[in-house]
């Protein structure tokens, strides 16, 4: 997700996505204000159902992947290793609804905290892919 030059050569050029939404502060600002919603806006029940009765260690661990997805700190392959993420969602059944209320609430979240349009922009279609392909079963 890091920023690169014209060439595609993937060298670095201009501050990275986690530094353009202002570093760790903002990126947990983010993750606070997703997990607030899925707990508070009827519209995302599905997905809040999928989560158990607490949202503190999926907080944390969404907190920590992004950081490091971003272009910042790697503190959840400091913790454990390659995110490996579809591995570690097989346990949950992602289809469509649930795979869209994720995307619904993570781009509420990104307008709430006033991410830049050009940076939300590419976000949500880098959200969007990673969500799509973590569905597991179908519909």
């Amino acid at each position: 997700m890091a920023a690169t030059d014209d060439d595609g050569a993937g060298t670095p050029s201009g501050p990275t996505p986690f530094e353009q939404l202002g570093g760790e502060t903002a990126v947990r600002a983010l993750v606070d204000r997703f997990y607030d919603l899925m707990d508070l806006e009827p519209a995302y029940a599905v997905l809040r159902a999928a989560h158990g009765s607490t949202l503190d260690d999926a907080r944390d661990k969404l907190f920590w992947f992004l950081c490091g997805w971003l272009g910042g700190p790697n503190h959840y392959i400091e913790r454990f290793g390659h995110p490996r993420l579809r591995a570690r969602h097989l346990p949950f059944s992602i289809g469509q609804q649930e795979r869209d209320e994720w995307l619904a609430c993570m781009f509420q979240a990104m307008q709430e905290r006033e991410v830049p349009a050009a940076l939300r922009e590419r976000l949500e279609a880098s959200f969007f892919q990673t969500a799509d392909w973590m569905r597991n079963r179908a519909g």
